[in-house]
């Protein structure tokens, strides 16, 4: 673990939407706060991708897997990848419907980044099961 001076030290472009960045020092996720963000160097347009995104169907409790993809045109922020790996580990156990959740982090990283929604993408495409597919874009 890093030493306090080494988190007060850090960069000021880092920022917990108000506060520094809790989880990027640290290994493992005991200091997730939350999404996180940093300023933007200068990006158009960002583009983040994980196929190890979980959810649990709330009808069957079978576990349900999917391909996250989020897109979205910075302001002033950008969003940590790290923060957003815990995040979306955080789904694992929870009951949703893809097209809730495509709309629940659509709104979730909007408002980390402090942009409106129709500047962030979210497209969640979850794996056949039962022989259906299903693609969801908020």
């Amino acid at each position: 673990m890093p030493s306090d001076e080494r988190l007060e030290t850090a960069s000021p472009d880092l920022d917990t939407a108000g506060g520094n960045l809790q989880a990027l020092w640290y290994p493992g996720s005991s200091h997730y706060v939350g999404l996180e963000r940093f300023k933007n160097p200068g990006c158009v347009r960002v583009s983040m991708t994980s196929d190890e995104f979980t959810a649990v169907c709330p009808i069957t409790t079978q576990p349900d897997w999917y391909t996250v993809e989020i897109e979205y045109e910075p302001g002033a922020w950008c969003l940590e990848s790290k923060s957003l790996k815990l995040y979306l580990g955080r789904y694992r156990n929870e009951g949703a419907f893809c097209e809730g959740l495509s709309v629940r982090i659509r709104d979730d990283v909007a408002d980390v980044l402090d942009l409106g929604r129709d500047n962030v993408r979210v497209t969640l495409v979850q794996k056949a099961r039962g022989g259906i597919s299903i693609r969801a874009v908020a």
